[in-house]
């Protein structure tokens, strides 16, 4: 029967569950309160890097004296200032910013990803929207993340916008995550086409994200310091929002206003290491030879200041303030999480029960075998910032609840052409994980979500699990392995317990990467 079940769309299998399973009312999963308190501690963590407050805390304007603070540095406002932006985040914050800076701001060009004005209006979330008469220019493009057309005509706007600077101005850059493929600016004769054709190519034999980022950065006018050269006498503050592990300025959004440190002959490497340096098109050529020849070498950025407003620990850090103000025993493990989401599920399985021996009585817990795979799987993993040792030694001292909070970006290798996103695998993973063996007297809780608001091709942010999905699930005639076979966790969740377990929040306007959240209570 549950094979009869497992095809059935959810809606038929729903109408039919009390039939086959001799129950005529389906009941709530267990946990619903303390899934409440984590969804709205992940409310909470994405607040705190909402463009509104991250604006407020970076610039402070003194009104009588037109004197802008940011950080140590001071900036006098006469109606010089001038704002370009490019990111999924940055309609919020150019609405924030022209708020806040009133008419001191002359004139504003920002790129942001097609359809978040309509999508914000939808939510309900004014704050995140320019006011009718703003000096602010919008452009919309990079549809599904990608380069086009509209994109690079924002990027002729706000080059064009920045060129014309003199050395009495300032220019405001906002940046977030998406700024890359919202700021498409290739060197002539190359066209947007060739460079999308040589990305595609490099991406397909294995180049990693810095790897992509040196050849785009050779070939564009405007990323690898190239904005900030543009804008060239005039001062340059850059505010940015990392959507980066370890937050390097260079990477984020390909470092429009951070000099490169890479060289033609690093080009040369990366394309002969890939086997495409003799399939370059002539433009390429032309354009590397040129700056090869250039006796001017690499320019400075001088004359910026590049300011990391927010990120992935400063959003976890309001997480471990409201998850301490309401009782719990609250570490921070890591804001680098990355690998295989496999690895990091099994990781956060062995993690709960490690931590959870220390919680219950002896004998309920994890084996000496278990704490040693922990610390092998978490030195395969190699975290930079991961604080293992702090937290289980906050758990041996908890007197109480324990909240272990991590982000990051793990990664999805598809096999399957289901739906889903990193962060409904991840917590479908851990749901199986920690549904393997008995955990004791020990309430036990995952969530993992996206703080834009979306994982993946869905409206969900992410979702949440207990160790008593896998068997409730199974009671249902959901097989839990056959959906992540399929990489199709969001089919699962939307159909298990009437899509309970899903984390709904809508476009946030804001990302920084994801955030986990691991509670463990002892009953």
């Amino acid at each position: 029967m549950a094979v009869v079940l497992q095809v059935l769309p959810c809606v038929a299998r729903a109408l039919l569950r009390p039939l086959l399973m001799g129950s005529p009312v389906v009941r709530l999963a267990s946990g619903m309160a303390l899934a409440k308190q984590a969804q709205q501690l992940f409310e909470s963590t994405v607040g705190a890097v909402l463009p509104g407050p991250m604006l407020q805390r970076a610039l402070c304007l003194d009104p009588s004296s037109g004197l802008l603070k940011v950080r140590d540095r001071s900036f006098q406002l006469r109606q010089n200032l001038y704002l370009v932006g490019f990111g999924k985040a940055v309609l919020g914050m150019a609405a924030a910013a022209e708020e806040l800076l009133g008419q001191h701001l002359v004139q504003g060009v920002i790129s942001v990803p097609k359809g978040i004005r309509a999508a914000m209006e939808h939510a309900g979330k004014q704050e995140m929207l320019l006011k009718p008469h703003s000096r602010v220019q919008v452009f919309e493009g990079a549809e599904d993340n990608l380069p086009d057309r509209d994109a690079l005509r924002a990027a002729v706007a706000i080059r064009q916008l920045a060129e014309g600077l003199t050395a009495d101005d300032l220019l405001l850059v906002l940046i977030s995550g998406g700024g890359s493929a919202l700021l498409p600016a290739p060197i002539p004769p190359v066209t947007l086409e060739e460079k999308q054709t040589l990305t595609k190519l490099l991406a397909a034999r294995g180049a990693n994200i810095q790897e992509l980022n040196t050849i785009r950065k050779a070939l564009s006018q405007l990323k690898g310091g190239g904005l900030a050269q543009a804008a060239y006498p005039a001062q340059v503050v850059s505010l940015i929002l990392s959507d980066v592990v370890g937050d390097p300025v260079e990477v984020i959004a390909s470092g429009p206003t951070v000099a490169s440190v890479h060289s033609v002959q690093d080009c040369l490497h990366i394309l002969n290491h890939y086997g495409l340096r003799a399939a370059l098109p002539r433009s390429v050529k032309t354009v590397l030879a040129r700056s090869d020849s250039d006796p001017h070498g690499p320019h400075s950025c001088g004359h910026v200041l590049n300011v990391i407003i927010g990120s992935n620990a400063l959003a976890l850090a309001e997480a471990q303030q409201q998850a301490e103000a309401l009782g719990y025993r609250a570490v921070v493990l890591s804001a680098a999480i990355q690998g295989d989401v496999k690895s990091v599920a099994r990781f956060y399985g062995l993690l709960t029960r490690v931590a959870g021996a220390h919680l219950t009585p002896p004998g309920t817990g994890a084996s000496v075998e278990e704490e040693a795979q922990l610390w092998e799987l978490a030195a395969e993993l190699q975290l930079p910032d991961l604080q293992l040792k702090e937290a289980l030694e906050a758990v041996v001292g908890a007197e109480g609840p324990v909240c272990l909070l991590a982000g990051g970006e793990p990664t999805v290798q598809l096999q399957g052409s289901g739906k889903g996103g990193r962060n409904q695998e991840l917590a479908l993973r851990v749901g199986a994980e920690l549904g393997q063996r008995p955990l004791g007297p020990l309430e036990v809780l995952f969530l993992s979500g996206g703080t834009d608001g979306q994982d993946g091709p869905t409206e969900a942010a992410g979702a949440w699990v207990v160790p008593e999905l896998a068997s409730q699930a199974a009671a249902d005639g959901l097989d839990v392995a056959a959906f992540l076979s399929r990489n199709d966790s969001h089919t699962f969740f939307r159909c298990f317990r009437g899509g309970a377990h899903l984390l709904h929040t809508g476009l946030t306007g804001t990302n920084v990467m994801d955030a986990h959240l691991l509670f463990l209570r002892p009953r």
